[in-house]
């Protein structure tokens, strides 16, 4: 019997998955429950999960721990590329999906599997991330998608859950997608399917103002990678929880935007992502401290099709591992901390910046008496850089002009 291993995250669509495979390919399950830094419901566990996958049939559930791995790898990558896809979208659920193929694989290695298998519709970005995702890892390992397959409105799932008694938590009713892990939050679907409608508060839980005091803290960076908050060092996960409580509280970190879907499909999406935005934006604004001009224009270049390789589930591949090896390069240098303000809810700004590495020269930049730069050097300057368009307009461009009317 064909043995297939799935990423379990509980709800609806991945349980009814479990038993819909058992009974339609007569396979067996293994269920793979990665954790990423979501949080379970409050009312239940990730043993209440593993419980339902058994429940609906799965042979084994395996819980994995990959939060720290999530921040260390995944999380810090994306601050040092300062990550985010067409501008705006820091990469919340782009940077969990290869933590998740990785183990899935794994698994399906250590379970003597054939296949793997995802609870992904055919709409979605994750169908791509997953499956381009192991392809890169496991090219002789089948990838199955049972809700590409079934054809099964979420009314329709729900009454197959309740046939064979899986005890799940979702109703017919249920409006809000949401996706969740150390990075931020997704949330999407309901009313805000409207894109003029505006985002209800009922389903945002990091960036309900619950704080309206003004807080400055400081983070501290080494080689790119945030290290401390105001001194303390933490591990990245500890962190990245904190600044998401502390900022989240604030009002801070909320994006509602029309997103480019790999599959064609214009999309509404609202993330909650306060550590992930305030990071990002520290991160810049200390490299605008120390990297050298060039360097830093290009980076931000590539920034660009980095964020898009990783949207793209391409986490695994020779062009993003390039560019790794670039953007590693240009970290080396990227020490110091930066100091971040919020005086009004959902507003953040960077009111102060150091390295010992910082190529910020008072005696360069200054006006007063301590100036050292050479004015009379810029007059040579100024002419060379300038002379091509001086010809232009000498040899072309009053012959090509026109008079305004």
């Amino acid at each position: 019997m064909k043995r297939v291993v799935l990423a379990y995250s509980g709800g609806l669509d991945t349980s009814v998955a479990v038993r819909w495979m058992i009974e339609t390919w007569a396979v067996e399950v293994v269920c793979v429950l990665v954790d990423v830094g979501q949080d379970p419901d409050t009312t239940e566990s990730f043993e209440d999960i593993r419980a339902r996958a058994l429940a609906a049939g799965a042979i084994e559930c395996v819980v994995v721990d990959a939060r720290d791995e999530m921040a260390e790898e995944f999380c810090a990558a994306a601050v040092r590329s300062n990550a985010l896809y067409e501008g705006k979208y820091p990469l919340v659920s782009s940077l969990s999906r290869p933590v998740i193929v990785r183990h899935l694989v794994d698994q399906a290695r250590r379970f003597n599997a054939q296949a793997v298998a995802h609870g992904c519709t055919g709409k979605g970005n994750d169908q791509v991330r997953f499956e381009v995702g192991t392809h890169a890892l496991a090219p002789d390992l089948e990838v199955l998608a049972p809700a590409r397959n079934w054809g099964m409105t979420r009314a329709d799932s729900v009454d197959y859950a309740e046939q064979w008694s899986i005890p799940i938590r979702a109703s017919k009713e249920k409006i809000y997608s949401i996706d969740e892990n150390l990075w931020g939050r997704a949330v999407e679907c309901g009313e805000m399917e409207d894109p003029w409608a505006a985002p209800p508060e009922e389903p945002m839980t990091l960036t309900r103002v619950r704080d309206t005091t003004p807080l400055e803290v400081t983070v501290g960076f080494e080689a790119g990678v945030p290290v401390s908050l105001d001194g303390e060092r933490l591990s990245l996960a500890d962190l990245i929880k904190r600044l998401n409580d502390l900022l989240g509280a604030r009002g801070f970190g909320r994006i509602d935007m029309v997103e480019n879907r790999r599959v064609g499909i214009k999309s509404r999406e609202v993330y909650e992502c306060p550590a992930a935005l305030a990071l990002i934006q520290a991160h810049q604004d200390l490299e605008d401290l120390v990297l050298e001009r060039d360097v830093r224009h290009e980076k931000a270049r590539l920034e660009t099709r980095w964020a898009e390789l990783v949207y793209d589930g391409m986490w695994f591949s020779p062009l993003k591992e390039a560019l790794d090896a670039f953007f590693d390069e240009t970290q080396r240098h990227v020490s110091g901390e930066v100091r971040l303000s919020v005086h009004a809810p959902g507003l953040l700004r960077v009111s102060g910046r150091r390295s010992p590495h910082a190529l910020y020269d008072y005696g360069l930049a200054t006006y007063d008496a301590a100036d050292t730069f050479e004015h009379a050097d810029s007059e040579g300057f100024v002419k060379i850089f300038g002379l091509s368009i001086k010809t232009w307009a000498q040899r072309q461009g009053a012959k090509n002009s026109h008079p305004r009317s």
